[in-house]
């Protein structure tokens, strides 16, 4: 049951947890015989790691990926026995949160490779993941710096890795010829470390097929709900569904402008929902239905969902309002102090992104402080 405080807030989230667990398990199912692992990166995509992790932990997650190890010392408790991977490796001065808290580094590079084996010579054995980089060119050691490092008489037999890993970078793209090179390449550096566990794919890698799976997927956007391959029918469920109140509706003349800018301009009488929301709550600039640069590229701004359609945004997002099209609603259909949808249920929030000229992922890890949230179909 909602809160009061829910109940009456400006604008809102409702954050499906069942939903959550439900996408985890589609995508550990598609994963065929590699296990599924969690990534909990940016507060879990900003619905909340404190409510995230529980829920995928409960739906059978056993490991998880976040992006550096302050996140990895807030998930330990929560994930007790859990394996806990760190997207940004190890440097000085912050190895003893991996081992006061059983993190594993990925070692991105020759100068972290360094840093973490100085660390075992103090503390003794730890555990660590070997990035490779297969044509990302963002982080990881090149296929022919792995493989010499497999082959190098002088490595230290403490130095044994628990998972080669690397990243694709067109996985959203099936068609793109680039996930062939990479698997490829992949491969060459995983066959220098023979029985050592393998991970490439991350959410468009599980969609690519079985070749692409070896042994751990890292699902990420899709278990969030969000889209992992360009063009098709997205499978997953959405998780969070945000709203904000309408604060007034009034009706503009025809020929009358609205908006910074007089950005929107009107053939016909139209009604104006004014409503909460703006890019203060990461309700972006870019996805206004007027007057800024990115609108000569795309065709219109976003949609919101109110009364069973969906209505247009009009003119700019500003700090803390937007403005919505509802004329086509029955005119006392519409009043102040109804909650319209931004994305959710109803509107696809990888669509409200495409009208922004960006990615549901960005929309996601973008939410304000000021949203009330309202977790729901948890344990």
């Amino acid at each position: 049951m909602h809160d009061p405080d829910f109940l009456s807030a400006s604008n809102r989230l409702t954050i499906d947890l069942a939903a959550l667990a439900d996408n985890w398990r589609a995508m550990n199912d598609r994963s065929g015989t590699a296990r599924a692992a969690a990534v909990l990166k940016a507060d879990a995509y900003g619905i909340g790691i404190a409510q995230a992790a529980p829920a995928l932990y409960a739906a059978g997650a056993r490991d998880f990926f976040v992006a550096n190890a302050e996140e990895g010392a807030e998930l330990r408790p929560l994930v007790p026995d859990g394996r806990i991977y760190i997207l940004a490796g190890m440097w000085p001065g912050n190895e003893e949160l991996f081992f006061d808290n059983d993190l594993v580094p990925i070692i991105n590079s020759e100068e972290q490779l360094a840093v973490f084996m100085a660390a075992l010579s103090e503390r003794g054995d730890h555990p660590c993941v070997l990035h490779v980089d297969t044509g990302m060119n963002r982080l990881g050691l090149s296929v022919e710096e792995a493989v010499a490092l497999a082959n190098d008489p002088a490595r230290p037999a403490s130095f044994s890795p628990v998972l080669i890993m690397s990243h694709l970078a067109c996985g959203d793209d099936p068609k793109h010829p680039m996930n062939l090179y990479q698997l490829d390449r992949f491969h060459e550096a995983a066959a220098a470390f023979a029985g050592v566990p393998a991970s490439l794919a991350n959410s468009g890698g599980v969609f690519l097929g079985k070749d692409y799976h070896f042994d751990l997927t890292r699902p990420g956007i899709a278990v969030y709900g969000g889209e992992a391959v360009n063009g098709a029918i997205n499978p997953m469920k959405p998780v969070v569904t945000a709203e904000a109140r309408i604060i007034q509706v009034r009706t503009v003349p025809s020929g009358a402008t609205a908006s910074y800018g007089a950005s929107a301009r009107f053939s016909r009488d139209t009604r104006i929902a004014t409503v909460a929301i703006g890019y203060a709550d990461g309700y972006h600039r870019s996805v206004s239905g007027g007057g800024v640069t990115l609108r000569q590229a795309m065709p219109s701004g976003a949609y919101g969902f109110l009364h069973g359609r969906k209505v247009p945004h009009v003119g700019r997002v500003t700090m803390d309002l937007s403005l919505f099209d509802v004329t086509d609603l029955p005119e006392k259909a519409v009043r102040a102090g109804d909650y319209i949808e931004l994305f959710g249920r109803n509107v696809a929030i990888d669509d409200v992104a495409r009208a922004g000229g960006t990615i549901g992922y960005e929309l996601l890890t973008s939410l304000g402080h000021r949203y009330h949230r309202s977790y729901i179909g948890g344990a």
